[in-house]
């Protein structure tokens, strides 16, 4: 791939409408490969693309030959372009979807909630190799199994091998200190390689049966069990012939278990992925098979337009999803994706041996894509269905609070603390998709002003830091997504500071809200307080109600959970750090000669003096600070 990066960006003293920059874009753009950016007015990125000749393709966008409304609405709104050179097609491909991943362009289909997946690593950089859980890159030499879909079946798979094979999950720092079995040894979940209880050789042996397992060897390695009890049946050793009926049960188990579904892609490794698109929302389930066993799947809902076909979505989807996972050597689907002779070569380039994209027509595999399509319909169903219960559900909130229109953005309101200490606010974020988890936000409260326990005070604090940061952003010409509805944890005083700081701040545009628990605290008792209005509450029974307990509770949960972390950072600070003069490696001189803090507190300074890097100055300052009175 060439670095060779072209910036056409329409200058600022001469700004172009959408099609006369395009044409003027077309006839500087170069007749090679390569992936082109199209950004709108606020700077953020519009679209990403590549193509074979990127002439040709922006010609057809000043030409006005588009398939869609919504490319044209997508050129309409284009003010400036970036062009990336390739040198082939398959490495535009390649970059086309990192670029997709990073930017999330609005009118691209794109891949949501791409999380890494869990591996199981047994290391090969310790006389005694470990087995843990392992994300991210394979820097650690070591066998490397997955991926696994969540991390229960990753965790139930690592139990399993400490049933079945006694390997070691403890740190290389806790190996190297014991010097008698911990409890897993004692419940017969480790073969103490730690204390010699096994030596290594018998221990590598156990390693290479794990292994050997996890590349789908389960039957070899239950046949050699097998036989291994029936000696040790045969010469009267019981407790050992249990043992290993023990770890052949767990073995089966998990064999039967991962079995499930599996017979069609048989020892290849492989990911069949199902699309199913309705209503203009789509679902592609993915599960992924190795050493022929099924070691879970996902459903992904990835955002889409309504006029992108089924076979344009899997394409775009699947160079999304393997841009930084491994790929297989094999990749199962209901639906033949866009340019898969391309998808094919790309992926066949970065992985590094030859890769199939196939669609079954027939036999086991087409019953392992159905068994994936059956599950792709269901999720969607209950997604679509969770949409449309939501979509009344707000309605409702709408009718009770009286808002001009469905609420797009709720931000609800909590602060925690004890007796003023550690204050923290919390707020959330909820609409129709549900909770907004990135957009969460916590305020250490800071003010010196306050008077601990001043919820009030609290309350207008977290206000003004909230929304005159919105106000700052506006003004500077940044996109800011304003609140529909605010949820303040609190009646009819704490709705009055909010609304206080809201007028000071010239927001008159949001609707507050004040929730109230009743004198019993019970839930369903709730006192709702508007400006303007009586107090008032909801039927028990409300659909509405219940929505907005969820949404106060989970303030509550993230507020709590604010605060409990930074009064555990409080506790945890150690008297020592407050010292001037007493750095890392004086503290830790310290700690190490008198056990303590409290220790160090009672030392004389002649005794502090005796501390490597304490001289007689810093060892008066010590002494003075713990004996201030």
């Amino acid at each position: 791939m060439t670095d060779e990066t072209i910036d056409t960006a329409a200058t600022e003293d001469l700004p172009l409408q959408a099609t006369a920059l395009i044409a003027d874009e077309a006839r500087r753009a170069p007749d090679k490969p390569g992936v082109y950016r199209m950004y709108g007015e606020d700077g953020d990125c519009l679209y990403v693309g590549k193509a074979k000749s990127l002439k040709k393709r922006i010609v057809q966008y000043a030409q006005g030959r588009f398939h869609t409304q919504r490319i044209g609405l997508m050129v309409s709104l284009t003010r400036s372009m970036e062009l990336v050179v390739t040198t082939t097609e398959t490495e535009a491909l390649i970059l086309e979807a990192g670029y997709i991943k990073r930017l999330k362009p609005r009118f691209n289909v794109l891949l949501k909630d791409d999380k890494s997946f869990a591996e199981i690593m047994i290391r090969r950089d310790h006389r005694a190799p470990q087995v843990r859980k392992h994300r991210g890159a394979h820097t650690t030499p070591g066998a490397y199994f997955g991926p696994f879909a969540s991390t229960w079946a990753v965790n139930r798979t690592l139990n399993t091998l400490q049933k079945a094979f006694l390997l070691r999950t403890c740190s290389d720092s806790v190996y190297e200190t014991r010097t008698r079995p911990c409890m897993l040894h004692q419940i017969k979940r480790c073969s103490a390689p730690c204390t010699g209880l096994i030596s290594l050789e018998d221990y590598g042996d156990l390693v290479k049966e794990a292994e050997a397992f996890l590349r789908g060897k389960s039957r070899a390695v239950i046949a050699r069990l097998s036989a291994e009890m029936q000696t040790a049946s045969d010469e009267m050793e019981f407790e050992h012939a249990a043992r290993v009926r023990d770890r052949i049960r767990a073995l089966s188990a998990i064999a039967m278990e991962s079995g499930l579904n599996a017979e069609g892609v048989g020892d290849a490794e492989a990911d069949v992925f199902a699309l199913h698109s309705e209503g203009g929302q789509a679902c592609v389930q993915v599960f992924f098979y190795r050493a022929g066993q099924n070691w879970g799947g996902r459903a992904y809902f990835p955002r889409i337009d309504k006029s992108d076909t089924d076979p344009e979505i899997l394409g775009a989807f699947l160079a999304q999803f393997y841009e930084d996972k491994p790929i297989p050597r094999q990749i199962l689907s209901n639906v033949r994706p866009h340019e898969l002779e391309l998808l094919q070569e790309a992926f066949t380039l970065k992985s590094g041996r030859k890769v199939e994209i196939a669609r079954p027509q027939r036999g086991e595999k087409l019953a392992v894509v159905d068994y994936a399509l059956t599950n792709a319909r269901e999720a969607l169903g209950r997604k679509l269905a969770e949409n449309s219960a939501t979509s009344k559900i707000l309605d409702e909130v709408c009718e009770v609070f009286e808002l001009v229109a469905r609420p797009e953005r709720i931000e609800v309101y909590d602060n925690a603390h004890i007796q003023g200490t550690n204050a923290v606010g919390g707020m959330i974020v909820a609409g129709p998709e549900g909770f907004r988890k990135n957009q969460y936000r916590k305020f250490n409260i800071r003010g010196d002003d306050l008077t601990p326990g001043d919820d009030y005070g609290m309350m207008r604090e977290v206000m003004r830091r909230r929304f005159g940061k919105m106000i700052k952003d506006e003004e500077a010409g940044e996109i800011v997504e304003r609140p529909d509805l605010l949820l303040i944890d609190g009646g009819a005083g704490q709705l009055a500071e909010v609304l206080a700081v809201l007028a000071d701040l010239g927001v008159d545009d949001i609707t507050a809200v004040g929730v109230a628990k009743g004198p019993d605290r019970d839930a369903g008792k709730e006192h709702f307080f508007m400006p303007g209005k009586p107090p008032f509450m909801l039927p028990m029974k409300s659909p509405a109600l219940y929505y907005i307990q969820r949404l106060r509770d989970e303030a509550h949960r993230f507020a709590n959970g604010a605060h409990a972390k930074r009064r555990s950072m409080d506790i945890s600070k150690n008297p020592l750090d407050e010292i001037e003069g007493v750095g890392p490696s004086r503290k830790k001189a310290l700690l190490h000669a008198f056990g303590s803090a409290k220790g160090v507190s009672r030392a004389s300074v002649a005794d502090l003096v005796k501390v490597p890097g304490v001289n007689q100055s810093l060892a008066e300052r010590i002494h003075g600070f713990f004996h201030k009175s």
